[in-house]
């Protein structure tokens, strides 16, 4: 698979319209795990642009050009394409491990671990995306409602909303609050405190952290970590300046976005993405190994004195990919 600027181009084809182009655009997300590609919908208009772009059905989904589960003796066209899944069932899109399956071949230009001392990022993020599945929850059951009501009350108030002020959502999917925030919670949408209260909605904390954002001069939250702060400018489509310590050096490390462009204090900074062998909800396993550093220098440091956390440092490019890709989706309908 051919590669440009380290990133698999993933072209998602589709008739104007497609019911199945959220979902074959939301498996891609899962299925790249924050792993850098250029993704982009085509929407198809007639047979003649079907046979030159190579769709055989809609949704089609191209791997640099390629097509990786077109079958014997496919031919272009227009119409509503099914996938059939391991189980025999069939889907609107390929099952994000067949597609996870066609991505595992491509690794030209993607970021490896020094020997010894780190792991693939992508592997480290698998807690952030939930082992791939993705951050954003199923509309069934009327979780992405709840969810949805929770992630937007943290960003009008900077708190959590307490389980009364959800019953009205909930109600929608014929079920309580209490029993949607407790699926949430189990599926590691967010975490509740022992009292059923919400603790967290990833990229959401609502106790004090490291990392503080103000929302275009206005509300202040706190993030689980570095990449949960990162995910909010993403996921809002709003300002923010994001303030946060090194926490070998204890200095400040500032990131500022407007329009959408980002500017980093100090610019040498980094983020180290790590994850704590042993799996678990994201926020036992690896938010606190998800920081801001003033430099590559610093996260090393930090990385020799926690062995036991196997990690990476990034760029600030490839760590705003990986927060918009974790979280962008989140309040989409």
């Amino acid at each position: 698979m051919s590669w440009e600027d380290g990133m698999v181009r993933i072209t998602v084809l589709t008739v104007p319209g497609c019911p199945n182009a959220p979902l074959a655009l939301e498996r891609v997300a899962a299925a790249l795990a924050g792993r850098a590609a250029r993704v982009e919908l085509v929407e198809v208009h007639d047979q003649a642009q079907a046979a030159g772009r190579g769709m055989t059905g809609s949704p089609t989904i191209l791997l640099d050009g390629v097509d990786p589960f077109a079958p014997d003796g496919a031919v272009p066209s227009v119409s509503c394409r099914l996938y059939r899944e391991a189980g025999g069932a069939v889907a609107g899109a390929p099952s994000v491990a067949a597609l996870r399956e066609a991505l595992g071949g491509a690794t030209g230009g993607q970021e490896t671990a020094a020997a010894g001392d780190c792991c693939p990022t992508d592997e480290a993020l698998d807690a952030v995306g939930r082992g791939g599945r993705g951050r954003r929850a199923p509309a069934e059951r009327g979780l992405r409602a709840v969810h949805q009501a929770v992630l937007r009350h943290f960003a009008d108030t900077g708190t959590a909303p307490w389980c009364e002020e959800l019953e009205p959502v909930a109600a929608g999917a014929g079920r309580t609050a209490g029993q949607v925030l407790a699926e949430l919670a189990a599926e590691d949408f967010l975490t509740l405190d022992e009292s059923g209260r919400i603790r967290a909605a990833y990229p959401f904390s609502a106790a004090p952290t490291r990392h503080r954002v103000r929302i275009a001069d206005d509300v202040e939250v706190w993030s689980m970590c570095a990449i949960d702060a990162l995910g909010i400018p993403a996921m809002l489509g709003r300002d923010v300046v994001i303030s946060s310590t090194d926490p070998v050096t204890g200095e400040a490390v500032t990131v500022a976005t407007r329009d959408g462009a980002a500017t980093w204090e100090p610019k040498s900074a980094v983020v180290f993405v790590g994850q704590r062998p042993g799996g678990g909800s994201a926020a036992t396993a690896c938010c606190d190994a998800l920081n801001f550093f003033t430099s590559d220098a610093s996260a090393r440091a930090w990385a020799a004195e926690h062995p036991d956390i196997p990690g990476r440092a990034v760029p600030p490019a490839r760590a705003e990919q990986i927060a918009a890709q974790t979280f962008g989706p989140l309040l989409a309908p």
